[in-house]
């Protein structure tokens, strides 16, 4: 037997978090449904794709019994669209259908059986420690922008995140690649995150936890379990994400980052963050390299095309290390997409020769971007 009320603000921000990683198209009936159970005076709410699993709870109005599911999108695009003061009341009718209903407005929505609906089995989690959110947050996204897309190698379609020696302390350091641009990102390794294996987070995984854990202070506390084949990050809220890890061995990053860059360049981020993106503009091509030529008192940036023309700026250099003048290729939104990650109102690029990597730095010395070479 289903009946329960709840109100439509208890109901809504949960149905939310649950919702989203449910697919709109499904060749699998039950995973385009949420299971809702009661649990006392708990509401609690499961999707999943097989590869995720999100949990949320919410109060209810009055506590009642039921263990159902229901189409996700279908119950959410409805409820959202009920007036904010709205008590709803889930019940099971007579149709064979579960009757969600507020004032006037009713609804019968399908089901489909309890016991049909997947399980994404944690098991045992070897590390579980206590991390600040915003801290979490802001290494996976600075480096999420240099996931791969590429599906053959599959392995950098993900962020490796694990512990790593920085200065003589420990850290937790994320790192993303896709073979033509690196980003490098880390914080103090929390307590107890001694035993914790390497783990690659799938790229879905990460944008669901950013999603998270917007907004939540550092004051407040998650919980971050791994184990060698599962994640879960458990949230002060109650909602709860459990996710399978990409099984894969994640390469050799430190071989690619150049061990020594002589020549550096200090530039305003802004600046050079718009010229590159003005010049990009006369290539329609997005593998277009920018030209960039470092040495004096500015950089000259050139883009150019045999059918669209050329384009051509200059950033003021603040500062330079080493003599000689540099002549370099990048690609221009690889360029443009790490300078956005860059912290401060300045970013140096460290330079070798026009066949070297380079490596842009900013005003966070946990952070570090690597750009490959272009021939121009």
């Amino acid at each position: 037997m289903t009946q329960f009320t709840i109100h439509r603000s208890a109901l809504l921000p949960a149905l939310d978090r649950v919702g989203r990683i449910v697919e709109r198209r499904n060749t699998i009936p039950i995973l385009a449904n949420m299971r809702m159970t009661v649990e006392g005076d708990q509401l609690r709410m499961t999707a999943t794709d097989l590869d995720m699993e999100i949990t949320a709870t919410a109060e209810l109005q009055s506590a009642g019994e039921g263990d159902v599911t229901l189409p996700a999108a279908l119950l959410g695009d409805f409820i959202k669209k009920l007036p904010e003061s709205a008590i709803i009341e889930f019940t099971a009718g007579e149709t064979g259908r579960i009757r969600v209903a507020a004032g006037r407005t009713r609804a019968h929505l399908p089901f489909l059986p309890p016991q049909d609906f997947p399980e994404l089995a944690g098991g045992e989690f070897v590390t579980r420690m206590e991390i600040a959110p915003q801290a979490l947050a802001r290494i996976l996204s600075t480096v999420q922008f240099a996931i791969s897309s590429e599906e053959t190698r599959y392995y950098l379609n993900g962020i490796y995140l694990h512990r790593a020696a920085s200065d003589g302390e420990a850290a937790l350091r994320a790192v993303a690649t896709d073979g033509h641009r690196l980003a490098r990102s880390e914080m103090p390794a929390p307590t107890d995150s001694g035993e914790m294996p390497a783990i690659i987070i799938p790229r879905k995984t990460v944008a669901e936890m950013l999603k998270l854990t917007k907004g939540i202070d550092d004051a407040e506390r998650l919980v971050l379990e791994v184990s060698a084949a599962k994640v879960r990050l458990s949230m002060p809220d109650g909602t709860v994400l459990t996710s399978k890890l990409i099984d894969g061995t994640y390469p050799d990053y430190q071989r690619v980052i150049p061990a020594s860059n002589p020549k550096r360049y200090t530039l305003k981020v802004a600046a050079l963050a718009s010229a590159v993106d003005r010049v990009s503009t006369i290539s329609a091509e997005r593998g277009r390299a920018v030209k960039f030529r470092f040495g004096g008192e500015e950089v000259q940036l050139e883009c150019m095309h045999p059918d669209m023309g050329e384009a051509s700026d200059s950033v003021v250099v603040d500062g330079t290390e080493g003599e000689g003048e540099t002549e370099i290729g990048f690609n221009g939104r690889y360029c443009h997409d790490a300078l956005g990650a860059v912290v401060g109102e300045n970013v140096t690029f460290a330079l070798a020769d026009p066949g070297s990597p380079a490596v842009i730095t900013g005003a966070n010395s946990a952070d570090l971007f690597v750009l490959m070479p272009m021939r121009v």
